[in-house]
């Protein structure tokens, strides 16, 4: 209950780096595999596609979530988190996440089958992701941290930058950090 009465978007985030652990932690809370007998995430998914690629942008590089084995795979070096929002402030936070949708997986994927109604597609992950971003909240709720969601972002250059393919599409962007002092 304290989490969800402190769970607010807070867009003055400090440059503070959170630590490993820290990292770690939120990662596992935002779409970590808390059933690993099944695979089944910390967010639901429909039909269990699990079609969302969170890319974890930080500092030192960009790198993809594997959130059952929870690590970190690089995809960029170097420091790309002013591209997760068009807002001035989207570089500033010490962590940025940017939720991609892989729609590849609705047909061949985990519990891919056979949707391939594209509004349905869209709906479902927007929802996918809403979930994850929602978990990303409470978990800042519970540590103090402060965090924003943000749909404003430059979703054909992220794409490029990523290297992504035709089937995947970025949806949204959170960035995570210590709340900045007043």
């Amino acid at each position: 209950m304290e989490a969800l009465t402190l769970r607010k978007t807070n867009r003055n985030i400090s440059e503070e780096k959170l630590s490993p652990q820290m990292l770690s932690n939120l990662l596992w809370a935002a779409w970590g595999v808390n059933r690993p007998d099944t695979g089944g995430r910390t967010a639901p998914s429909a039909m269990n596609v699990q079609e969302i690629n969170l890319y974890v942008f930080l500092p030192e590089g960009v790198y993809l979530f594997d959130g059952p084995s929870h690590s970190l795979r690089p995809v960029l070096a170097g420091d790309h988190r002013a591209a997760t929002g068009t807002q001035p402030d989207a570089g500033k936070a010490p962590l940025s996440l940017v939720y991609v949708a892989d729609f590849d997986k609705y047909t061949t994927g985990r519990g891919g089958r056979g949707v391939t109604d594209a509004d349905l597609q869209t709906a479902w992950s927007n929802a996918h992701a809403g979930f994850i971003g929602q978990n990303v909240y409470l978990f800042a709720a519970s540590e103090g941290l402060a965090s924003c969601f943000r749909a404003m972002l430059d979703s054909p250059a992220l794409s490029k930058l990523l290297g992504l393919r035709a089937s995947q599409k970025v949806l949204y962007g959170q960035s995570i950090g210590y709340p900045a002092k007043a």
